[in-house]
């Protein structure tokens, strides 16, 4: 166990790391693109969420698609920078930790960012993309049977640290993982009420 705790990373590393992955994460694509294809303020429709889901219920597909992409590709870019510019697998997790983060608690819009889960992903590419593929591919059969976004989310996230852990042997990422996976379901409080009193909306729904 103490080898899955020590990080072997300095405190100024820690915490470039996390400010680095922190700015990336903070982007907040959704009302950026929405504002400049001349639509509303994403906060006011649907959900109020910042992510690609509540950009669908505005009808623009190929905006949801933009904004997906750039939330997704965040973490990414944080977990890809944070190892090369820090030259350790440490410097990743905890820049993919500062991306996610970053978007949940967005300095430029109060700190009231989205629940998550496109960036989610796009860090769990930068660490292990074929987990990644594997939350995806989740992600997909639940929506198709279920039609929720957010049970979709729910249950991909949960699956992540157990693969992490006992299909690939990535230790410390399984733990990074469960953590976000934490915040993930934490964020999405008020979608786990709607699904189980029946009034969660559905994928493509508008309003």
């Amino acid at each position: 166990m103490s080898d899955l705790l020590n990080w072997g990373l300095s405190w100024p590393a820690f915490a470039m790391a996390l400010l680095l992955g922190y700015l990336l994460g903070s982007i907040p694509f959704g009302i950026v693109l929405t504002k400049l294809s001349g639509g509303p303020d994403l906060r006011s429709i649907g959900s109020g969420n910042i992510g690609a889901t509540n950009v669908l219920r505005t009808g623009n597909k190929k905006l949801a698609a933009a904004t997906l992409l750039g939330d997704m590709l965040k973490g990414t870019a944080a977990v890809v920078i944070g190892f090369f510019a820090l030259g350790a697998p440490q410097a990743a997790l905890v820049a993919g930790l500062g991306a996610f983060l970053g978007h949940l608690f967005p300095v430029w819009i109060g700190f009231r960012g989205g629940k998550g889960v496109a960036t989610y992903l796009g860090v769990l590419i930068g660490i292990a993309w074929p987990v990644a593929l594997a939350f995806a591919a989740i992600w997909l059969a639940v929506a198709k049977l279920s039609k929720y976004s957010s049970l979709s989310a729910l249950t991909a996230s949960l699956a992540t640290p157990v693969l992490l852990w006992f299909a690939m042997d990535h230790r410390q990422a399984a733990l990074l993982m469960a953590g976000l996976t934490v915040l993930l379901w934490f964020m999405h409080r008020t979608n786990i009420a709607r699904l189980l009193s029946g009034t969660e909306g559905k994928i493509g729904q508008k309003g």
